[in-house]
C-alpha cells in the first residue's frame, strides 16, 4: 500500500505549522520560490541538495525524508498477529474518494468490540458486527472530524453505547450524541474489552482533543493513531498553531512506546514505532 502523503504533502504541512511563507522559506532555504512552489504542487521530486536546505530550515530529519522521496521507503506489510483470531479488523470508508480506515477492536475469548473512528462506514460497521455476531462496548473516536465519525448517529441508534471523544473536539462532530453517552477521557483511562485492556492517550496536535488507544495481547502492543501520525508522515494541525504540540505527541508519546508496537493510522498503511522511528521525519 502506498503511503498516505508524498515529498509535497509533507512540505507543506511543515510550512504551514511554522507560519512559513513561500518566501520566507526561500529565504531560509535559499532556494528560488517558484521551485519551492513547484515541489509543493508535486510537479517534479526534489533534489538531494534541496531535501537538505528544505529538512534545515523545517526541522524535518533528512535521512527519513530522503528515504521516503528518493528511495521509495514504505513500511513492512501488516502484522499477522494483529488480525488472528479477528483481533483487528479495518473497516474502509469513501468520502469524495478520499480512503478512510475504521477499525473493531475484538476480544476473542468474549467477542466484545470497541470501535475505533467510524471509517465513515456506518452500514459496514454495522453489518460486520451482526455478521460475528459481537458485543460493541463502545465507540473510541481519535478526534471529531467527518471522515472519523460521521455515521456515529446510525450506529448509536442500533447500539447505544458510550463514545469516548477528547476534550475540545465536540464542536467538530457532524452529528452530536447526546451528552450522557459522551465521556471524555482523561489521559491514561482504561477501557476494558472483554479481556483486553485499552488504554486512552491524549495526543492533541492533528486537532484539540486527539487521543490514540493502546492494547497488548500476548506479548503483543496496538495503538489505533488516526490522523495523528501516518506511515511516514503525521496529519495536518488543525489549526496550524497546534503544530507544536502535535510534534510533542509524536515524539513523546507515540514514538516513546515499545518498538514493536503496530500503529494504525486513520489513513494509509499500517506501521510500527520502529519504523517511525527512523522513517519519519517530524520524529
Amino acid at each position: 500500500m502506498p503511503l498516505e502523503d508524498d515529498f509535497c504533502d509533507i512540505l507543506k504541512k511543515a510550512r504551514f505549522g511554522q507560519a512559513h511563507s513561500l518566501k520566507a522559506l526561500a529565504e531560509l532555504t535559499h532556494l528560488e520560490p517558484s521551485d519551492l512552489e513547484h515541489l509543493e504542487k508535486g510537479q517534479r521530486l526534489p533534489t538531494k541538495p534541496e531535501i537538505q536546505h528544505i529538512c534545515q530550515a523545517l526541522h524535518l530529519r533528512l535521512h527519513s525524508l530522503v528515504a521516503i522521496t528518493l528511495d521509495g521507503w514504505v513500511p513492512q506489510p501488516q502484522r499477522e498477529w494483529t488480525t488472528a483470531d479477528d483481533l483487528v479488523t479495518t473497516i474502509k470508508g469513501d468520502i469524495s474518494g478520499y480512503e478512510v480506515k475504521g477499525y473493531l477492536l475484538t476480544d476473542p475469548d468474549t467477542k466484545h468490540t470497541l470501535m475505533i473512528d467510524t471509517g465513515y462506514n456506518a452500514e459496514q460497521m454495522l453489518a460486520t458486527i451482526k455478521e460475528r455476531e459481537l458485543t460493541l462496548i463502545g465507540i473510541g473516536l481519535t478526534h471529531g472530524h467527518t471522515d472519523h465519525a460521521g455515521g456515529l448517529d446510525k450506529i448509536l441508534a442500533e447500539w447505544p453505547v458510550p463514545v469516548y471523544l477528547g476534550n475540545g473536539d465536540f464542536d467538530l462532530l457532524p452529528w452530536k450524541p447526546d451528552l450522557a453517552s459522551l465521556k471524555v477521557p482523561t489521559d491514561h483511562h482504561m477501557i476494558a474489552v472483554g479481556e483486553l485492556t485499552v488504554e486512552c492517550f491524549a495526543t492533541p496536535g492533528h486537532t484539540p482533543g486527539g487521543f490514540c488507544y493502546l492494547t497488548t495481547r500476548k506479548g503483543h502492543s496496538l495503538c489505533f493513531v488516526g490522523d495523528t501520525l501516518f506511515a511516514g508522515s503525521v496529519g495536518r494541525s488543525n489549526p496550524f498553531s497546534l503544530y507544536p504540540q502535535h510534534l510533542q505527541s509524536v515524539r513523546h508519546t507515540l514514538l516513546h512506546l515499545p518498538k514493536d508496537t503496530v500503529l494504525f493510522p486513520g489513513h494509509g498503511p499500517s506501521t510500527t514505532v520502529a519504523e517511525e522511528q527512523t522513517h519519519n521525519p517530524f520524529g
